[in-house]
């Protein structure tokens, strides 16, 4: 945000640098917590390795209802990753002199973009190019070419969706933030910090259950069938 400090900005004032350097941070932030996480695994974890291996577990639980265990474990890799991305870059910005990277629209495009391209490759990969598009037409024969559009559109509407979502929330937050930070920038802003930090979190899980639904509505067309 423009006229707010950052420590990227005192470096350089470009928007474009600012952005890439909270981005990067994000990745070494990531990079440096996964390998916390594995340098010493023991068989009774501790530290980093507990915490992690309780998301991990979680994420395989929030998968399991949606798309099974074991497709839930097979996207497990895709799913955690996203979500320990998402979730450094949206608490990033609750700490002052930082900025969130996904309150820029060219960090969320890129994430709902890969979502995107890979629930559709595994869904022509697992059932082929011709039955997952002939799902898109409908039960119907008869609607087949009215359904068809309506449901090439709403794939699309995902991207938009899934961005935009997180996007505008974490701009929201960070706006919120500010405001809240010139106006009482001691004691005052403290509850917030926690609200912000729910928020972050909220915002993380909703990206995650999406990626699975959308996963689960393309590789399960026989169960959605029956």
């Amino acid at each position: 945000m423009e006229g707010v400090f950052t420590f990227f900005g005192a470096i350089n004032h470009s928007h474009g640098f600012i952005f890439t350097a909270h981005v990067l941070l994000t990745a070494l932030l990531a990079l440096v917590l996964a390998k916390m996480a594995t340098k010493s695994l023991k068989l009774v974890p501790t530290g980093t390795q507990n915490v992690m291996e309780a998301f991990l577990q979680g994420t395989i639980a929030m998968g399991r209802d949606v798309i099974g265990e074991t497709n839930a474990n097979k996207y497990l890799p895709l799913v955690a990753t996203i979500g320990i991305i998402v979730f450094i870059a949206n608490v990033i910005g609750i700490i002052p002199g930082f900025e969130s990277p996904t309150s820029n629209i060219n960090m969320t495009l890129p994430l709902a973009l890969i979502v995107f391209v890979y629930y559709n490759f595994e869904g022509i990969r697992k059932n082929g190019v011709v039955h997952y598009f002939a799902h898109f037409m409908g039960p119907v024969k008869l609607l087949a070419p009215l359904m068809f559009p309506i449901e090439i559109v709403s794939h699309l509407s995902r991207i938009i969706s899934l961005s935009f979502r997180l996007f505008g929330n974490i701009k929201g937050d960070d706006l919120f933030l500010w405001v809240l930070l010139m106006l009482a920038p001691w004691i005052v802003p403290l509850p917030a910090f926690l609200l912000l930090a729910f928020s972050a979190l909220l915002q993380t899980f909703i990206f995650m259950i999406l990626t699975y639904v959308y996963l689960a509505g393309a590789v399960m067309l026989e169960e959605e069938t029956l």
